[in-house]
């Protein structure tokens, strides 16, 4: 995938990729809201694999740039049927809050429903106001909540919000 808009791209990501992918994942400001405040402890070279395992028809890590320079990264899954769940990660702070991840998710649903892809869903946590924001300004309808369905790398019991979008409820915004 290469998607460009407005200095925003969205490219498949890849080996030359994989050593900051490390450095965001090992990053616990970054990986917090994942769940991972003292990061997830990789390796360059064990991204580098696991992105070689990438693929259009399963998963497909992408990279998230702006004027240039990596910002962030996304990803989609192919679930059954016609779904992709899609996870957002705008990892560097000044680039957050200035709409780069909205614009970012109208790029990649719209070509995921090129793709034929029906619905779309994604999930966060309750706390994250901000990309629950987003998410709802979007189209995203809220499906449910799970009250302490997971633990953080921290012991403590979390919940998330899980979200769904189909090509009727889709906003875009940009």
């Amino acid at each position: 995938m290469a998607l460009q808009q407005d200095g925003l791209v969205l490219r498949n990501a890849g080996p030359a990729d994989a050593a900051i992918l490390a450095d965001w994942w090992n990053d616990g400001a970054v990986m917090a809201h994942a769940g991972f405040p003292r990061g997830v402890g990789t390796t360059a070279e064990a991204v580098a694999r696991s992105l070689a395992e990438d693929g259009d028809d399963t998963r497909r890590r992408l990279m998230l740039e702006y004027q240039g320079r990596p910002i962030g990264e996304m990803a989609y899954r192919l679930q059954d049927g016609n779904t992709a769940q899609i996870d957002i990660k705008i990892c560097l702070p000044d680039c957050q809050g200035h709409g780069l991840g909205r614009r970012a998710l109208c790029m990649l649903i719209r070509a995921l429903w090129k793709r034929g892809i029906d619905a779309v869903v994604l999930d966060t946590t309750p706390e994250n106001r901000r990309a629950r924001h987003v998410y709802e300004s979007l189209g995203f309808k809220q499906v449910r909540i799970n009250e302490n369905s997971w633990t953080d790398q921290l012991g403590n019991l979390r919940s998330s919000v899980d979200y769904r979008l189909t090509p009727e409820t889709f906003r875009d915004l940009w």
